[in-house]
């Protein structure tokens, strides 16, 4: 296949936010706390609450559509993460799927079995796991470089053996930004008999995953920061889902994807996930049109979008290397990482993301709920760091512009 540029143009085209007056002239920088949400899902959120807003699957016409189309949302975005449909899942949060999934395996684990967890994480997937300390499971933790902030493959190997039986960690830090090996760390991992857990919430923004290709048996990420509502989505494979405990009603636990749903889902949130899809699926025939399966198009779409993202990131490495009083968190690299970019500041970042908003710059400041990885590296959270976060549709002027509000932070 020719490898193509994003058009961007086309892009932004399918954002509403961008024609929208109140935010002209405003370069959004804060992505990785949520993202922009696409037309296609901001169209179906409204025709079901005009249209659909009823008990789904049901005998009457509005029913049925508002059923159908939660099941599709499911089944689209299934088979773009690689996964059949019953093994998609979906949530209010991310956070608070992790806490269900968690409550699951502290009844599933036996005292003196052992779950790893790592400090680089986001505390939803870290501090639910640390809570079965309580139930007398062992928690250890793979701890990240403290110059660097990366997780070292070699650390894990000492903390593995015959009694872990889970290891959770992220597929990127929502402050490093880091993109780890996913797939090797779960191959040793399950060599050594154990499953893994996999955050992507900071990765998924940037392209989906293909689970399967990955080799994890739990992935999790949130709508709200993938163009889409708030809502948490986790991928829990087949074995593992029906070995683990049912969370949901008793009358539910034959069904995969409602054993780790205790409440009930929210119809219109969900039957709007299915924009999602429409939108990868509108980015494929924009720039491709050529036909593929819903996997083959989102593979493709990720790596448009990675492209993209890696091209923005080149400027703004070289300018932050002009700024040696400025602590940039994880790899220098544009190849290694997700663009969120965590900085140190010699004075107060909210002072600092202050100061760019005046330019028409949005950026955020604070701890991210990163506090771990942040006192790891010797930063004191309640200060924080400046974030500058983006995704694909974001341009190369928008990075001038913002490499020239930075140049006036001194």
């Amino acid at each position: 296949m020719i490898r193509q540029l994003l058009d961007t143009s086309f892009v932004r085209a399918q954002f509403p936010a961008f024609s929208e007056p109140s935010l002209r002239g405003q370069a959004f920088f804060e992505n990785a706390g949520g993202s922009y949400m696409c037309r296609q899902s901001i169209w179906r959120f409204s025709r079901f609450f005009k249209e659909r807003n009823v008990q789904p699957y049901g005998a009457f016409d509005a029913s049925v559509a508002a059923g159908d189309e939660m099941d599709e949302a499911r089944e689209r975005l299934a088979r773009m993460l690689g996964v059949t449909s019953d093994e998609l899942a979906f949530g209010p949060s991310t956070t608070q799927n992790v806490y269900v999934l968690a409550h699951a395996f502290g009844a599933w684990l036996n005292p003196g079995d052992v779950v790893i967890v790592t400090n680089q994480d986001h505390e939803a997937n870290t501090g639910a796991w640390r809570n079965l300390a309580r139930l007398g499971i062992e928690i250890r933790e793979w701890q990240i470089d403290p110059d660097t902030g990366l997780l070292d493959l070699d650390a894990l190997e000492p903390l593995l053996d015959d009694r872990v039986r889970l290891v959770c960690f992220p597929h990127c830090s929502n402050v490093v930004g880091a993109i780890n090996p996913v797939q090797r760390i779960c191959q040793r991992v399950h060599r050594a008999g154990a499953f893994t857990c996999v955050d992507g919430v900071s990765y998924a923004p940037h392209g989906l995953p293909n689970v399967e290709k990955l080799e994890a048996d739990i992935y999790l990420f949130s709508t709200y920061k993938t163009y889409g509502p708030h809502q948490g989505l986790m991928v829990i494979r087949r074995a593992l889902g029906m070995a683990l405990p049912n969370q949901g009603h008793t009358f539910n636990g034959d069904s995969l994807y409602k054993r780790f749903t205790p409440a009930g889902p929210a119809h219109a949130e969900i039957a709007a996930c299915a924009g999602v899809a429409d939108y990868i699926d509108a980015l494929y025939r924009h720039h491709y049109k050529a036909g593929r399966d819903g996997a083959g198009r989102a593979e493709v779409v990720h790596d448009l979008m990675r492209q993209h993202e890696i091209a923005l990131m080149a400027p703004l490495l070289d300018y932050l290397e002009t700024r040696p009083e400025w602590r940039l968190l994880g790899p220098r690299s544009a190849a290694e990482r997700a663009p969120t970019f965590a900085l140190k500041l010699p004075g107060d970042p909210m002072q600092a993301a202050r100061h760019l908003a005046r330019d028409g710059i949005m950026a955020g400041a604070g701890d991210f709920y990163a506090v771990r990885p942040l006192d790891a590296m010797g930063i004191d959270p309640a200060s924080g760091v400046l974030r500058l976060s983006f995704v694909h549709y974001t341009t190369h002027q928008e990075v001038e512009r913002l490499i020239d509000a930075l140049d006036h932070i001194k």
